[in-house]
């Protein structure tokens, strides 16, 4: 992603959901209005300057994009978070910030398949955005299991609470509370889901949250292209899974019509050795949720440490996310299309 795609939108209001949740309300200028239209459930990349070094993040709308609200997104304080900890503490009215246009996979299908979500923390701001659409724009349904450290952390507690109220018959809203009841366990899951009989099911929050609530829908047989999973981090390559690539020697990428041959380090994915090499590859999320690093590998294979965007027959067709990929041959060759 270039910094020619990057856009200033201003903030035009804050409001703070909890002690450590914010939400900014972006004021999106008239001549790139059209590149800002965006859908449930995807995110933007912002591209922030703290301390003098840019940095690039990618938060979630949590705004409806059928309401003609403006546009809006919502960052949780990360303890140990750069960028979050600076927009919790710092963002004001009238500041700019950098931004890529809408992005991501994590949409309402073309079904009216009720739904059945799951989020934790977080994790509810692209579900909140899509829980809204879906009363919007379609007949569907929605039952939303919604997990939280206490009853203080909950983001868009109030909201939902009135979105319940307004629409009793198509949604209902089950919360958790670790401080209560301990953190989500796989029974939870299955006690909520039982019941839901055909239906495409949402997943967003912390791993641990999201391995429970994925491994559980599994084990009770739902079928994997019912479940939509949007992940803001992924686990750090392990080093059994590194040694899977000690094998390759180098990657031959084609981008923008020039080839280069790429020197591979071991433990690097594709798109780390194509940054390595100068490369300005294509990317946004880096957490497999997206679709924006994908490339097509024509000869040699690699393994993915994650797949939430790309679907059976794109895999087949020798698709990769680059960002989750690792080199599994001696030589690979991908093509960025």
């Amino acid at each position: 992603m270039s910094d020619d795609e990057f856009a200033r939108l201003r903030i035009k209001r804050v409001v703070h959901e909890t002690s450590d949740a914010v939400s900014l309300v972006l004021d999106v200028p008239a001549d790139c209005s059209d590149r800002f239209v965006y859908k449930a459930g995807q995110f933007l990349t912002l591209q922030v300057r703290v301390d003098g070094d840019d940095h690039r993040r990618c938060y979630s709308m949590s705004s409806c994009p059928h309401n003609g609200n403006d546009l809006q997104i919502t960052v949780k304080r990360d303890p140990g978070g750069l960028v979050s900890n600076w927009l919790n503490d710092t963002a004001q009215v009238g500041v700019e910030i950098h931004a890529s246009p809408p992005d991501g996979r994590f949409l309402l299908g073309d079904t009216e398949r009720d739904i059945v979500a799951f989020a934790s923390g977080s994790g509810i701001t692209p579900i909140f955005s899509l829980i809204g659409s879906a009363l919007v724009s379609t007949r569907r349904r929605v039952r939303l299991f919604y997990a939280n450290r206490s009853r203080d952390s909950v983001i868009f507690g109030e909201p939902l609470t009135a979105l319940a109220a307004a629409n009793a018959e198509r949604l209902s809203v089950t919360n958790h509370f670790d401080d209560e009841a301990g953190v989500v366990q796989a029974a939870a899951v299955e006690a909520f889901a039982s019941a839901s009989g055909d239906v495409d099911y949402y997943i967003c929050g912390p791993g641990p949250f999201m391995d429970t609530v994925e491994n559980t829908l599994l084990s009770m047989g739902v079928p994997r292209e019912r479940l939509h999973l949007e992940r803001f981090t992924v686990a750090p390559v392990s080093d059994e899974v590194a040694a899977t690539s000690e094998q390759t020697e180098e990657v031959v990428i084609e981008l923008d019509r020039k080839s280069t041959i790429a020197p591979y380090r071991s433990g690097n994915t594709l798109l780390q050795t194509a940054r390595m090499a100068g490369l300005r590859a294509p990317s946004s999320c880096e957490t497999g949720s997206c679709g924006t690093c994908m490339a097509r590998i024509v000869s040699g294979s690699a393994r993915m440490l994650n797949n939430d965007a790309l679907d059976d027959d794109e895999v087949a067709e020798g698709w990769v996310l680059t960002c989750q990929s690792l080199p599994t041959s001696r030589t690979v060759h991908m093509i960025y299309e």
